[in-house]
């Protein structure tokens, strides 16, 4: 078994550098803005061409063709779908010879199918449990009744002012309503270093860098801490919620994610002993005009 394995890998590395040479030569140096020059042996672009443009070295992009490079990461082979043009077919080959499931290529504003098992999980939550749905960018897919009346209306609504991060980070109004000011810092460092990670599995030009660079744009703070280069791994901590009807919500925060969508179910619960979940139960009666469950 061992021996068959190490012929297959071997295998996908040929095709790998097959595939990438035949890329590479079928690549004219106009459309990636380069000039034909009068000493090119072949009508393609030099491998130095394409490793500049895929931001690696010439070395490491030689052996991958040779079939004897190291196992490329996903931020590689996006850089390397970027530089050599591939269209979606051929993006999603490249991604599968090296054993990863390419990432779905989002554009900013596109609409995006909610993940069906979150989408159950979302509807069985304790109705006294805030929840929503994101993308794995923040951008805010779903939401049940008790987040909405907490956070506000996101999902639905265009471009980045379904996102929690665009919103955290540019309506200063509504997160100072929100959360106490001495947990502000705290919260949009966890945001960007959450950003910091997912960006590398995303191809340049996707939503992932668009969102980068309107909220480098739009907030000196976000570009403060996102030149900090933190990064993070998708988790949440305490929160504290200052609602104007029915006072301080204290909670802890859980985040389950889809398997093959990357989408995040968070769901906020409400911390024993400091009241919360009382105060939860005022506010769901106050929406619904009756007695809620639990």
């Amino acid at each position: 078994m061992g021996q068959r394995s190490t012929s297959h890998a071997s295998a996908k590395r040929d095709d790998l550098g097959d595939f990438l040479r035949s890329r590479r030569a079928a690549l004219s140096p106009a459309r990636v803005g380069l000039a034909p020059g009068r000493r090119r042996r072949t009508p393609g672009l030099r491998r130095d061409e394409v490793a500049q443009l895929a931001n690696m070295s010439a070395n490491y992009y030689e052996r991958l063709e040779r079939g004897c490079g190291p196992q490329p990461s996903t931020a590689i082979l996006g850089g390397l779908a970027e530089a050599l043009r591939l269209d979606p077919a051929e993006r999603d080959y490249l991604y599968r010879l090296t054993g990863h499931v390419a990432p779905r290529l989002l554009r900013s504003g596109e609409a995006v199918d909610v993940d069906e098992g979150l989408r159950s999980l979302l509807a069985a939550v304790d109705a006294l449990c805030p929840a929503f749905i994101t993308d794995d960018l923040g951008s805010v897919l779903a939401q049940n009744e008790l987040h909405v009346a907490l956070f506000g209306s996101f999902a639905g609504r265009p471009g980045w002012e379904r996102n929690m991060i665009w919103r955290w980070f540019t309506a200063p109004g509504w997160r100072a309503a929100l959360s106490p000011a001495a947990q502000h810092e705290m919260t949009g460092q966890a945001y960007v270093a959450d950003l910091r990670a997912i960006i590398a599995d995303h191809d340049r030009g996707s939503a992932a860098a668009a969102l980068v660079r309107s909220l480098r744009a739009a907030s000196a703070e976000f570009a403060r801490m996102w030149d900090e280069h933190r990064v993070s791994a998708p988790a949440c901590s305490t929160l504290d919620v200052q609602d104007g009807r029915v006072g301080r919500l204290e909670f802890d925060c859980a985040v389950a994610i889809g398997a093959l969508s990357r989408q995040r179910l968070i769901t906020l619960h409400a911390i024993p002993g400091t009241g919360t979940r009382e105060r939860l139960r005022l506010l769901a009666e106050s929406l619904t005009g009756g007695q809620s469950d639990g």
